[in-house]
């Protein structure tokens, strides 16, 4: 007979270890192997996070873990019916977290993680890039999960994390409370609010020192603010693009050349979930990402955005971005905080929308972008040192936990 309120030990897969946990009794035969995991929002992101103990010691067995914990390839609708995603690229997506090396501890990394984007109706499980909104995450996920301590006296705490998809380090600032003497993340605290998400919660900031050349090592890739993309799908016909790598490589193209290309007016709106149009972007993101020395079949690098000037005062500029080939509901975040990089380009086509009518000071201090995505506005904060050194950039966030327990696979 089930007993749903049974307690079990569960054997945690390919540790040997064991975790008390509420769940049905059932015949041995039909338990399956599971991994303790944390179901977290971060930002406009939700995914899965895993304690790197967790999981094989050999990565190449991640893959075919995380493609059954998040129900994929679901090649009939697209919907992961069949696990833990969503049917969308911000729903599809795992964090493997583990404690620094003895190295790194030297340099202050309190915890180090891998980013994972798993495909929906294919099996790719792409590490080429990073995810900013989960991003914001990590760091409290980490002092829960007691992967890295602290010892505050102050009612917040900032963890330093190292990425291991694109060799950066990450800085996460987020109120903290004590707990039996043990420091721990507190995220309902009613401080702000992000587009894209109702209610508030806690103020996560997110920060990333020294952004430049995250995948390919140089901030301009190409050395130009604007280089000509070379569409095959028309022949003869080109369009300007800034190829910018801060945080994550993106490609950054003008809503009014889109038009031109597809023989739209240009004040009209693009449908952007239109299949030709959807396919000349991607044909533009794929030869960028030649240009830029990048893998032209991994839809997750680089990303790319087609931006346009602000119909308001409210905001500087306005994105549409695209995520895993589809338009994203919000922006992905490493792609907002490109675009606030680049808007301090001079040359590029975001600083022609921007910084070209009024350019201000950025050779030292901070310059604020307000960008406008489909979901709402957010700000992104780009700091320059003495000369116009790119030395930072960041937003912010707020996360929630959703569950905690075992994900089967």
């Amino acid at each position: 007979m089930l007993k749903p309120s049974s307690v079990l030990p569960v054997k945690v897969a390919h540790t040997g270890r064991r975790v008390m946990g509420y769940i049905p009794v059932r015949h041995p035969s039909n338990i399956s192997t599971c991994i303790p995991a944390t179901f977290l929002r971060g930002g406009t992101s939700k995914g899965i996070f895993l304690n790197r103990d967790h999981l094989p010691a050999d990565r190449s067995e991640w893959g075919p873990i995380f493609l059954r914990i998040m129900g994929s390839p679901d090649t009939g609708n697209g919907l992961q019916i069949n696990g833990m995603g969503g049917g969308i690229s911000s729903l599809s997506k795992i964090c493997v977290v583990g404690p620094p090396s003895e190295n790194q501890k030297k340099q202050g990394i309190d915890a180090e993680y891998t980013f994972a984007q798993v495909g929906i109706r294919d099996a790719t499980v792409d590490y080429a890039g990073n995810c900013g909104n989960l991003s914001s995450m990590v760091g409290a996920f980490a002092l829960e999960e007691r992967i890295c301590t602290k010892h505050e006296s102050s009612d917040q705490t900032t963890i330093r994390l190292f990425n291991t998809n694109t060799n950066s380090h990450i800085h996460t600032t987020f109120p903290v409370t004590s707990v039996n003497g043990q420091i721990l993340p507190k995220l309902d605290l009613p401080q702000t609010s992000i587009a894209g998400v109702p209610g508030q919660a806690s103020r996560i900031l997110l920060e990333f020192p020294s952004p430049a050349g995250a995948r390919t090592g140089k901030l301009l890739p190409t050395g130009n603010p604007v280089d000509l993309i070379y569409i095959r799908a028309f022949p003869g016909t080109q369009i300007s693009a800034s190829l910018v790598d801060a945080t994550n490589p993106s490609v950054f193209i003008l809503h009014d050349d889109i038009s031109r290309v597809l023989g739209t007016p240009s004040q009209s709106s693009l449908d952007f979930a239109n299949l030709g149009t959807r396919d000349l972007i991607e044909s533009i993101r794929t030869e960028a990402a030649i240009k830029m020395g990048l893998e032209p079949t991994s839809q997750a690098q680089p990303k790319i955005a087609i931006v346009s000037p602000p119909s308001s005062t409210d905001y500087d500029i306005r994105i549409h971005a695209f995520s895993m080939g589809v338009l994203h509901k919000a922006v992905p975040m490493t792609l907002g905080l490109c675009l606030g990089v680049a808007v301090n380009i001079e040359g590029s086509v975001p600083w022609q929308i921007v910084r070209a009518s009024s350019p201000g000071d950025s050779s030292a201090g901070v310059a604020i972008t307000k960008m406008k995505h489909p979901s709402g506005i957010v700000e992104v904060h780009t700091a320059f040192r003495q000369g116009g050194i790119l030395e930072s950039v960041g937003t912010v966030r707020t996360g929630r936990w959703l569950m905690k327990g075992v994900v089967y696979h």
